[in-house]
């Protein structure tokens, strides 16, 4: 089993907080959500560790312990950043393509990646991604009661008082059974939103960000396969957005997870794992970089071309 590294590391000229696993195969980048960190995907590199997997999560710039965003739009900052972060694990990896997956807004980034030619990318495979309906998401979080009594509050408040009501509302809005969600995540996320002003901070990222996510993709671009993944019971980016991907790209693959809320990674960690490394398999023979160090990768089937998908 590979040892997880926390590590610092700097993206795009932004110096972050890594989360990496050395390893073997077509190595993995995983990109979080909007107001979360690279610990939401803990369970997962537990899982892909055992696998002896390759992989690296990242806190985004503006979130987890990335320092905040400067002015202007914010997705071509992220953008930029995960890119680095590709070309980063590439490197790492001796050259080989990388397999992009994205929670939410880590999803949003991760298909406009795939609209990129200059990339080192195997396939992406964005889960419950922002952007491909009107972005309701974050007037569900600025509208709950209980972020608005807490924003309402006067100062000083106690970070354990606050830590508890974001925890709560996280429960609420990520998960598809609250009262089952793991402890040890909940603590993660709201280790990051200690005080009010870490609240009004990332709201105020989340006000930049909605004029953006109006028509974030060109998805005619795409020219990498593609895994869509989401939870029939996400309460943050309706599953039905899905049909955006659907149509413009037909031959993706989609993967709908019965009774999980708007975070697998956290609700259904060995089902998510499972179909990233089925995934990222298919891609190794697809590969023409990584074809050759793949055990019973054949060359041919990664010759020409990439598939549209």
């Amino acid at each position: 089993m590979q040892p997880l590294v926390e590590h610092r590391l700097e993206l795009a000229g932004t110096r972050t907080r890594a989360l990496e696993l050395e390893g073997d195969g077509l190595p993995v980048l995983l990109l979080h959500g909007y107001a979360d960190s690279a610990d939401t995907w803990r369970a997962v590199l537990d899982r892909l560790a055992r696998t002896g997997r390759r992989a690296l999560a990242v806190d985004l710039p503006g979130f987890g312990a990335c320092p905040a965003l400067p002015p202007g739009p914010v997705l071509p900052q992220l953008d930029a950043f995960a890119a680095d972060a590709v070309a980063h694990l590439s490197a790492e990896a001796g050259g080989a393509d990388v397999v992009v997956a994205g929670n939410s807004l880590g999803g949003c980034v991760a298909l406009r990646l795939a609209e990129r030619g200059d990339l080192p990318l195997a396939g992406v495979a964005p889960i419950a991604p922002a952007g491909l309906d009107a972005p309701r998401w974050f007037s569900v979080i600025e509208r709950d009661l209980l972020v608005r009594r807490l924003l309402a509050l006067p100062l000083p408040y106690p970070e354990a008082a606050v830590r508890r009501v974001v925890g709560e509302v996280y429960r609420q809005l990520a998960f598809a059974r609250p009262r089952e969600a793991r402890r040890e995540a909940v603590a993660a996320f709201t280790a990051h939103h200690r005080d009010r002003h870490a609240v009004l901070r990332v709201l105020s990222t989340g006000r930049r960000l909605l004029a953006e996510l109006e028509h974030p993709f060109r998805l005619e671009d795409v020219r990498v396969p593609v895994l869509l993944v989401w939870g029939d019971r996400d309460r943050m980016v309706p599953p039905a957005g899905a049909r955006h991907v659907l149509a413009a790209l037909p031959a993706v693959e989609h993967v709908l997870l019965e009774g999980c809320g708007h975070c697998p990674q956290l609700e259904e960690p060995e089902r998510l794992s499972a179909v990233l490394l089925a995934f990222a398999a298919v891609g190794a023979l697809r590969s023409p970089r990584a074809a050759s160090r793949v055990p019973g990768g054949r060359r041919e089937a990664a010759a020409g071309r990439r598939p549209r998908s």
